[in-house]
């Protein structure tokens, strides 16, 4: 496929991240042509996680594994497969998930609650238990430090519909230390998580402990991966890790309350809105970017259900898609998200200018500049309520007969 026209001109050079190993593998898990479909990482002990899971309620195998897992609060290894979900696989999937970690844990010597595994692709197409067991020794021959090359490397293990790896990082000071955060993320289509993305992770050698790196990733996921969607679906593999090192020179975090964690969750939110947004610029079949701006709503949480509502009709993607300045469609999006809504408050502005108010067009208003700024890549839909202080962001991108074609042959 084509890179996106959305896509950055390359993939970003990521700094290292002590205590953490990286290798792609190629297993053979379905794709034809030779490609790594497996990432593997390996944490130094004494590495902390939190994760963010998807809700739904036909989750795949890994998914329930990474969940029971993530309460002991410590990792050693992630594997994962690009290719086949192992999602409504039975038996067969739990069978596939005990001989991955089972062979993860004989070649580390840690425990299975340290191994996380995940996987994306296809649903519903059994794979034998062995497939990647068998390769992991093979596999693990090939880590490296988390550096240069090897973030890339990770980050094209995992791609599915993607036509370009999505890596991102930021840093933070605690205690006059600086402290790093990297990672790197798959999406491109089934993107309106209910948690997070298809896949990300994110690594740190930040010393903090389970508890309060949880709380922090938690809250970037409501600003970022929760506040994008291609599509309206998602996922039954939507996975989000962040794993701590603890490696960095500065005094253990190990509460919730500790002022410090300010800096650090801000390099988190960075990161993770970063790799967010990467997503929908890789929409499937994208060649729009969309920020919708709510204001004035009841709630945050009003504003952000109305601009997801905007964000996911088909008529206002299509527009984009189509370049048309129908500003009709917001006002009907609006209109059915089941959140209070008064014709007479409600403004709605495309590129900067004020299409509507007091419940009609404005007088005078020249569609010319709206026309001209749906003509770019990146447009602008800022919806005003008027009833409250609720506001929220989200981002989605246009949909074009691109996304037809990649997911009329999917399975192909």
């Amino acid at each position: 496929m084509a890179v996106s026209p959305l896509a950055p001109a390359s993939f970003p050079s990521l700094p290292p991240i002590a205590g953490v190993r990286l290798a792609g593998h190629r297993a053979g898990i379905r794709y034809k042509t030779p490609r790594n479909d497996v990432m593997v990482a390996v944490l130094d002990e004494g590495s902390s996680v939190a994760a963010v899971l998807t809700r739904s309620l036909t989750a795949s195998a890994p998914i329930h594994r990474c969940r029971a897992h993530l309460a002991g609060g410590s990792v050693r290894a992630l594997v994962v497969n690009a290719g086949n979900s192992n999602a409504f696989t039975g038996k067969a999937g739990e069978a596939f998930v005990d001989a991955t970690i089972d062979a993860t844990v004989a070649l580390l010597g840690c425990k299975p609650t340290e191994v996380f595994p995940a996987s994306t692709g296809v649903i519903g197409q059994p794979m034998p238990a062995d497939l990647i067991a068998k390769s992991l020794p093979e596999a693990f021959t090939k880590l490296v430090p988390a550096e240069g090359e090897a973030w890339e490397v990770g980050a094209r293990a995992i791609m599915t519909t993607d036509t370009f790896p999505k890596g991102a990082s930021a840093t933070a000071t605690i205690d006059g230390v600086t402290v790093t955060v990297a990672g790197f993320a798959k999406g491109s289509g089934m993107i309106a998580p209910d948690m997070a993305t298809m896949l990300a992770y994110v690594f740190t050698d930040a010393n903090i402990a389970h508890a309060p790196l949880q709380a922090v990733l938690s809250s970037a996921t409501d600003r970022s991966f929760n506040s994008i969607t291609v599509d309206g679906d998602t996922s039954t593999s939507d996975t989000l890790v962040l794993c701590a090192t603890r490696k960095a020179g500065h005094a253990a975090i190990e509460g919730t309350d500790d002022p410090r964690l300010a800096a650090f969750a801000k390099a988190v939110d960075a990161v993770c809105l970063d790799l967010a947004q990467q997503i929908v610029r890789d929409g499937e079949g994208a060649t729009k970017f969309v920020e919708i701006r709510v204001t004035g709503a009841d709630s945050d949480a009003a504003a952000k259900r109305i601009a997801l509502t905007v964000a996911n009709s088909p008529l206002v993607k299509t527009a984009v898609a189509g370049e048309d300045a129908n500003w009709g469609r917001i006002v009907a999006a609006v209109g059915r998200s089941g959140e209070r809504a008064d014709r007479d408050l409600l403004v709605i502005s495309v590129g900067g200018v004020q299409i509507c108010a007091n419940g009609m067009e404005v007088p005078g208003y020249d569609e010319a500049p709206v026309a001209a700024h749906m003509k770019g890549q990146e447009i602008l839909m800022e919806v005003d309520i008027g009833l409250g202080t609720g506001t929220a962001t989200v981002w989605t991108c246009d949909l074009t007969h691109g996304y037809i074609d990649i997911n009329g042959s999917y399975r192909s």
